[in-house]
């Protein structure tokens, strides 16, 4: 592939890093004449305006694929029905939630969430990380302590993702709103969307599964997340895990 060629198929690898099982791919790469087209911004925003091309702008690589697309690469331009394997909103809230993740400079997990209104408006956006002002470079991203010391941990100075966004809304009230999350909320950051009004939460991955050790500190993981779905249940919020069956991945620069 060229240094500028585009490929479009899966912004959750690190979906798939936790077990996402891909059963579609989506690619859209641009021709080499295209890519020159591109460098015209009027040709950019309008494809259908060139004509020194051939309508190259709106021509798929032959060797690429797009589900709902004619098998001959060419896009019809008289056609009025919409196109086909477009994201979901699950699919998209939730991709720009890994999307966030990946701003996390946590080294053992990067955690991203999006909080929604009911007419699917983004709310607030957050990652995992420490506090504005607390340098990362000053504090301990280590989960345990060779000195057994919980203040060489990040535990203790972590605000996660759930939280950010809770914090970061543009919106007076978040009452009603859905919560997409890469990673089950602890019962901190449970007790934090209860309180802020959220009404579901739909997550990638869940951390009850499994025996998990002691942190330093005294709460077991599994513990606080099973104290985390007892809450949500008794606050009445609805809670679903979301399986991602198409990935998307976006690749832009040199390869």
């Amino acid at each position: 592939m060229s240094d500028n060629r585009w490929q479009l198929a899966s912004v959750a690898a690190a979906a798939a890093l936790a077990g996402a099982a891909a059963t579609v791919l989506i690619t859209r790469r641009l021709s080499p004449q295209a890519e020159r087209c591109q460098v015209n911004p009027v040709h950019a925003a309008q494809p259908e305006a060139c004509r020194s091309c051939d309508e190259e702008c709106s021509t798929l690589d032959p060797e690429s694929s797009s589900e709902g697309q004619p098998s001959n690469g060419k896009f019809d331009p008289f056609a009025a029905a919409p196109r086909q394997g477009y994201l979901k909103w699950d699919e998209y809230f939730m991709f720009l939630c890994f999307l966030s993740a990946q701003r996390s400079k946590d080294p053992n997990k990067q955690v991203g969430a999006c909080i929604v209104s009911q007419d699917q408006i983004i709310l607030g956006i957050g990652y995992n990380g420490f506090p504005r002002g607390c340098a990362d470079s000053h504090l301990p991203w280590a989960k345990k302590s060779r000195a057994g010391d919980p203040l060489q941990t990040k535990y203790p100075y972590v605000c996660h993702a759930e939280m950010n966004a809770i914090l970061n809304k543009n919106h007076a009230s978040l009452t009603g709103a859905k919560l997409y999350v890469t990673m089950f909320p602890c019962n901190e950051c449970a007790k934090l969307l209860i309180q802020a009004g959220v009404k579901e939460v739909i997550f990638y991955e869940d951390k009850l599964g499994g025996a998990r050790g002691s942190t330093t500190g005294g709460i077991r993981p599994d513990q606080a997340y099973a104290a985390s779905k007892l809450l949500l249940d008794m606050a009445g919020v609805m809670v679903r895990q979301l399986h991602l069956a198409k990935p998307l991945t976006i690749t832009l620069g040199s390869l």
